[in-house]
């Protein structure tokens, strides 16, 4: 991972100092990602769990995680004490909140719904399906938005775009096929996102195998309608296409391609793929030949904040999508 860019997204998040939740406290890699959120005081962290079992493995591990809360969700006392604000946020019934958080993962979910904290890591032990139904059922969805997607933020070597070698790219991770609605959520959804975790205006591309009508397919029909979609519910953002990836991101190409007025071709810096076929093997291949590194997938779309590791990621991955959590919930 840059160090130039994840020592400005700790810089950000520690002079935001959010307070994070972690369900997954069996799992010594979260710890780890705890103690190095405290030892640098970078966040408030709160435990999900027995307080002894959660030492001993720290313990164990030789962690220290001075500083940290804990919530013992297998306490009915403390389970008790999330009826209310949960029940008066409108999130679930008192019935619903004594049940559901008993697991973990729920019971973290409803913490910060109640905003008694910030924003929910998890996925190191959890299936992105665990996480994203958790988040759904309880967090609920941003306003206006009916998908949840992902977003990656990719770093290329020798690219020289609006950003500089850095670009957005969605959705690579949840939606297989997405419909013009759900390309639109998507779309918006990158477009907030990135606005709010690195500052850029966003130039948003919908991405086709064909430039401006250059040629006819259903397949197309779907991606043109997304875009009106989009530019319908938000204005205020620049989305264009059907673009050819070289004709969103090469100004020359865009130039001889698009034969209008175009505050997107050329010089777009969030990039929409029309399926997670084409995304994922858009991130693989610029991960494979132009040894880009592709930081996230960040989950987006919900109403507050929430991260879902790769059960396979280092500490290193996953403090970086830790600090990009924390950013968003600036």
């Amino acid at each position: 991972m840059d160090k130039e860019f994840i020592d400005q997204l700790a810089e950000r998040a520690k002079a935001g100092h959010k307070h994070i939740v972690f369900p997954e406290t069996d799992c010594p890699e979260i710890l780890e990602c705890a103690a190095n959120l405290l030892a640098d005081d970078i966040a408030d962290v709160t435990l999900i769990g027995r307080h002894e079992d959660i030492a001993a493995l720290a313990a164990e591990h030789g962690l220290d995680l001075t500083g940290a809360e804990y919530f013992d969700n297998t306490d009915e006392e403390a389970r008790r004490s999330l009826v209310e604000p949960v029940v008066a946020a409108g999130l679930l019934s008192e019935k619903a909140v004594l049940r559901k958080a008993k697991t973990a993962v729920n019971a973290a979910m409803m913490l910060v719904g109640a905003g008694r904290a910030d924003c929910v890591a998890a996925g190191r032990v959890l299936t992105t399906a665990d996480v994203i139904i958790a988040a759904q059922s309880i967090i609920g969805l941003a306003p206006g938005i009916n998908v949840v997607s992902s977003l990656g933020v990719v770093d290329a070597p020798g690219f020289d775009g609006p950003q500089g070698q850095m670009l957005a790219i969605a959705d690579c991770a949840i939606n297989v096929l997405p419909d013009a609605e759900a390309l639109a959520d998507i779309a918006i959804s990158s477009a907030d996102t990135i606005s709010s975790l690195l500052g850029w205006e966003p130039r948003v591309a919908f991405l086709s195998f064909t430039t401006c009508g250059s040629s006819e397919d259903d397949s197309v029909d779907v991606i043109r309608r997304g875009l009106e979609l989009a530019r319908q519910r938000r204005p205020d953002i620049a989305f264009d296409g059907e673009f050819q990836l070289d004709a969103a991101i090469n100004p020359k190409t865009a130039e001889r391609k698009v034969k209008r007025d175009s505050a997107v071709a050329g010089k777009a810096n969030v990039l929409i793929f029309p399926n997670i076929h084409a995304g994922n093997i858009g991130v693989k291949l610029i991960q494979t030949f132009g040894h880009a590194d592709v930081y996230g997938p960040v989950l987006q779309g919900f109403a507050k904040p929430v991260c879902d590791f790769s059960r396979s990621a280092p500490v290193s991955e996953m403090m970086g999508n830790i600090l990009m959590l924390l950013v968003r919930a600036e």
